[in-house]
């Protein structure tokens, strides 16, 4: 009987995942991706294209790609988009790129997107996709975090305030839901999912010729 081929760490080969976090603005999810962009290496943050005005310190192609409403208008018409929606007043979208062949290879992706991003996304690559919704612990709470900020006026967080509980009231159409009230034990149970979804058994797209291998 011949010995299975060697693996390392334990590792076998898997399909990579579209790992989404979304939550109403203010509820931690932007704070949660850098966090997992900080201290995992095996997921890579999925850079979208969008129309809004680049904020102090954002660089283009790092944070997002800053393009003009006729460029977006193109990329539209042209089908390069893996997804894409208005977000206050401005379009956000995910250029298909090397998307798919890097998933064959393994790596991961990360989406900062709402609940239209996730709806479209699931859509067209279901078989990939792991949704993780952030709640508040309260609304009163969620104001608080957004007057911390001391980035908008009040209108603005009206408008932001009236936008949460939409987004709030699509929670049933994730995989997974999490309270943010501590954002460390908040990270804690999304990085328990990520590794859960990695070792899902229909992604290891090594385990049937190891087993095979495994069996003789």
């Amino acid at each position: 009987m011949g010995e299975p081929t060697p693996i390392h760490s334990g590792q076998l080969d898997r399909r990579g995942l579209l790992f989404i976090l979304s939550s109403p603005s203010g509820a931690g999810k932007t704070t949660l991706s850098r966090m997992l962009l900080a201290k995992d290496g095996d997921i890579k943050l999925s850079v979208s294209v969008t129309t809004r005005p680049p904020r102090p310190g954002e660089v283009d192609g790092v944070h997002y790609h800053f393009v003009t409403e006729e460029k977006f208008d193109a990329m539209v018409e042209e089908d390069d988009f893996y997804e894409w929606a208005h977000v206050f007043d401005h379009r956000y979208g995910t250029p298909k790129g090397l998307i798919r062949t890097a998933l064959k290879e393994g790596q991961d992706f990360l989406f900062d997107i709402d609940w239209q991003g996730t709806q479209q996304l699931y859509q067209k690559d279901q078989q990939d996709v792991v949704s993780v919704f952030i709640l508040p612990p309260s609304l009163d709470e969620l104001r608080r975090r957004l007057l911390a900020r001391a980035q908008d006026s009040d209108a603005v967080i009206d408008d932001r305030m009236d936008r949460a509980r939409s987004e709030i009231s699509h929670w049933a159409e994730y995989d997974y839901v999490v309270i943010n009230d501590d954002v460390d034990e908040c990270f804690d149970r999304v990085r328990e999912v990520l590794d859960a979804e990695r070792m899902r058994r229909t992604r290891q797209t090594g385990l049937i010729p190891f087993v095979r291998e495994l069996m003789g």
